[in-house]
């Protein structure tokens, strides 16, 4: 099958829906106008749908040759709140809401695929389903898709799923074998004391004073307890307390996010936190409140699925442009909700282009994608499902 000559075929189209997307963008499960348009686009395919998760769409594409394998194409909706400050016909329309992390072009690239597999369902046997989720950048629908039936009915055996990577060459993607991304735990820490006049600290506890304390003995988690071949990342985001140079506040809040690349590390620095902050305030004369949330768990590949997409990729792009990525990423992915449920493969897809000016880091406001990628995302894709379900 030669899946990139049909979804070049269809680059103008791509094209078109990606910009739509990127000018009306819309963010978490507050996506109406998002799923209503993937959800015409599939009407119009005469392919087969349901929605869950709120807002999130499943599309089935079954194969005419009988009964056989069911493998998922992921593909996450939701925007950022960020104000857009490109300049092209295709800016943000909306106020603070940007696709500044290529949410778009994913989309696209997977109704691309229903519609280049759905042409082609004569050749397969087994199910294609494609999985549009809502909220990746917040709590994640993944959860929600999965307990509502999205992997069920054709039960998948499989997921495959690609993020855009403003780091690498457009025609050029990238694997990773097991781990792929971190977990995450945020956590706030209130701690309370005594105020007090600033003139006078003798007579008050001053938690600004145990707060500092307890920010730079949490670092020692990573340097002093974490093997320093293995990456751990402990990030205080905010402090918060105060109100006047001269006045020792009665309590201050720290917030951060723990992120580790394996189970037994998550465990350590979820338990060694609250020791460690406990046994400062104490000593300090303070008390603290702590809560550690379950962020998204680590995002491990089924090695064998990422051969499946490796031997896609080099079929479509050319074996010497398939690159194997040197480390996990710390940052955190709801794709690993579906990689903890099934065999799964998430990998990269090259957007960069200096000649175009497409440079800029994702989450920032000048953040763009080279759009000659969404047919080479398609045809990866498809290649990649083809060959599953014919294997």
């Amino acid at each position: 099958m030669e899946f990139l000559k049909e979804a070049l075929a269809i680059k103008d189209e791509l094209i078109a829906a990606r910009r739509d997307f990127h000018m009306y963008p819309e963010l978490d499960f507050d996506l109406p106008r998002t799923s209503k348009k993937i959800c015409e686009f599939l009407e119009k395919e005469g392919i087969e749908y349901f929605t869950v998760a709120k807002c999130g769409v499943v599309a089935t594409i079954k194969g005419q040759l009988g009964e056989g394998k069911t493998i998922a194409v992921r593909a996450d909706m939701d925007a950022l709140p960020l104000e857009d400050r490109k300049q092209c016909n295709y800016k943000s329309t909306a106020d603070s809401k940007m696709h500044a992390c290529g949410h778009d072009a994913h989309t696209t690239i997977a109704l691309g695929v229903a519609k280049v597999m759905n042409k082609n369902k004569d050749k397969f046997k087994g199910n294609v389903k494609i999985l549009f989720e809502p909220a990746e950048e917040t709590s994640g629908g993944a959860t929600l898709m999965i307990e509502e039936g999205a992997l069920e009915n054709p039960t998948v055996d499989s997921v495959i799923g690609l993020h855009v990577a403003e780091d690498i060459p457009c025609g050029k993607a990238g694997i990773i074998y097991d781990i792929f991304n971190a977990a995450s735990n945020p956590f706030t820490i209130t701690i309370k004391g005594k105020g007090g006049h600033g003139a006078h600290p003798d007579s008050a506890v001053d938690p600004i004073v145990i707060a500092a304390n307890v920010i730079n003995a949490l670092q020692t988690i990573v340097s002093r307890e974490i093997t320093p071949t293995d990456a751990t990342v402990i990030t205080i985001g905010f402090i918060s307390g105060g109100t006047a140079q001269n006045i020792i506040p009665e309590e201050v809040k720290i917030g951060g996010i723990i992120r580790t690349i394996k189970p037994e590390h998550r465990e350590l620095v979820t338990r060694r936190v609250p020791e460690i902050t406990e046994g400062i305030v104490k000593a300090m004369r303070g008390t603290c409140e702590i809560k550690i949330s379950e962020g998204y768990p680590c995002l491990i590949n089924d090695n064998a699925t990422v051969d499946l997409i490796k031997d896609a990729a080099e079929k479509v792009v050319g074996v010497e442009n398939v690159i194997k990525l040197k480390a996990p990423s710390m940052g955190v992915e709801s794709f690993a909700y579906f990689s903890n449920a099934k065999p799964s493969a998430f990998y990269v897809l090259g957007t960069r282009n200096e000649e175009k000016g497409i440079v800029h880091p994702a989450h920032g406001s000048l953040f763009d994608v080279d759009e000659d990628a969404l047919p080479i995302g398609v045809a990866i894709q498809c290649t990649a499902a083809f060959e599953f379900l014919k294997g």
